[in-house]
C-alpha cells in the first residue's frame, strides 16, 4: 500500500502511526534480508563525496529499488547547525545533491528537502550548503512551516502522541540521510536520532529519557533508504561542533534498509560497537532491526 494512502486510511480512523517504508518487489522478510542476491548493506569508500554516494547506492542495487516513477520523495538531512560542510555538524552537501539526482534519475516527480533546525534555519540552510547544492540538483527545499506540524498518535512506549511534519507523512519515499557524529548525551547521533527533524513540539522534553524517545521514534518511522554520511565525521563535541580538530575524515557512505544496522556499522566509526548505545539495544530489543550487522547480507565497494 502506498504510503499517502496508508496514512488516509490509519489518519481517517483515528488509528495508531506507522509511517512504513516499502521496497519495490520485495515483501518485508526479503527487504530485510535483501532477498535473493541484494544486499541489506552497503559500505563504499573514496574520497569524492558524489562517487562514493552513488556507489553505496548502486551496490544495494540501485536507487530504483527504492524509488519508483512517479514517487513525491522526502530527503531528510541533517541540517541543524549554522556549521560550515568541514566542520562536519551537518550533512554532507554533496551527499544529498547525489541522492536527490538519483531519486529524479529513478522517476521520482518530486524530491524535497528539509529538516527542523536547532539554530536558525536560514542560517543553517545556507552555511551547510545544501540548500543550494540541493536546489541545483532539482530538489525543492524549504524551511518547515510550523503550521504543518499535525499532533499524530505513536505507538511508543513513552511518546503515544507528537507533532509530526505532515510533508514527511504525506511522501510517498522516505530517505533519511544523517551525519555520524559525536552527542553529548546519546554518545553518537546517527539516523535514529535524525528524526527529530520532522517532529516538533518541545523536543528538548525527549533528553529525559532520550534512549526510548529515539527508539519509539524509530518504531514510528521506518525509512525506505537510510544513507549515512560519514565522509567527515564529528569526533567530539557534537552535535554542533565547531572546530576542526574534532573532524576526522573517514571518507564513506554507509546505505542500508535496516536502520537499526546501519546506526550498528556507524558506531564503529568511533571505536564503539551498537550495543554500546542504549536506543539502539532499545530498537534491537523491539524487533525495529539488526543490532549485529554481520548477520546481514553486505556489500562493500571502493570508487
Amino acid at each position: 500500500m502506498e504510503r499517502r494512502r496508508f496514512l488516509e486510511l490509519t489518519l481517517a480512523a483515528g488509528s495508531t502511526l506507522l509511517i512504513s517504508g516499502r521496497i519495490p518487489f520485495l515483501d518485508e522478510g526479503e527487504a530485510r534480508q535483501g532477498g535473493a542476491s541484494l544486499p541489506v548493506l552497503a559500505v563504499a569508500e573514496g574520497n569524492i563525496p558524489s562517487r562514493v554516494t552513488r556507489g553505496a547506492i548502486q551496490a544495494l542495487g540501485g536507487m530504483s529499488r527504492f524509488v519508483g516513477r512517479g514517487d513525491v520523495v522526502v530527503i531528510k538531512p541533517n541540517i541543524g547547525w549554522d556549521r560550515t560542510p568541514e566542520q562536519a555538524a551537518d550533512t554532507n552537501p554533496e551527499v544529498v545533491a547525489t541522492l536527490v539526482g538519483m531519486c529524479l534519475e529513478a522517476g521520482a516527480k518530486r524530491v524535497k528537502v528539509f529538516d527542523h533546525p536547532v539554530n536558525d534555519a536560514r542560517r543553517c540552510y545556507t552555511r551547510s550548503g545544501i540548500a543550494e547544492a540541493a536546489s541545483r540538483a532539482g530538489a525543492e527545499v524549504h524551511q518547515v512551516d510550523p503550521g504543518k506540524f499535525k499532533e499524530i498518535k505513536i505507538p511508543g512506549l513513552i511518546l503515544k502522541s507528537w507533532p509530526v511534519y505532515t510533508e514527511a507523512l504525506e511522501a510517498d519515499r522516505l530517505i533519511n540521510v544523517p551525519i555520524a557524529k559525536h552527542h553529548s548525551l546519546s554518545k553518537l547521533t546517527l539516523g535514529l536520532k535524525n528524526w527529530m527533524g520532522i517532529i516538533g513540539g518541545r523536543r528538548s522534553l525527549l533528553h529525559q529519557q532520550i534512549d526510548l524517545a529515539l527508539a519509539d521514534l524509530a518504531a514510528a518511522f521506518k525509512p525506505d533508504l537510510v544513507v549515512l554520511d560519514a565522509m567527515r565525521i564529528l569526533i567530539a563535541n557534537g552535535p554542533q561542533g565547531g572546530s576542526l580538530q574534532d573532524v576526522r575524515i573517514t571518507n564513506k557512505v554507509i546505505a542500508g534498509v535496516d536502520q537499526v544496522a546501519v546506526d550498528a556499522w556507524g558506531a564503529t566509526l568511533f571505536g564503539l560497537q551498537g550495543s554500546d548505545l542504549g536506543y539502539l539495544r532499545e530498537a534491537h530489543r523491539r524487533g525495529l532491526g539488526e543490532l549485529d550487522y554481520r548477520r546481514l547480507k553486505m556489500a562493500s565497494v571502493r570508487v
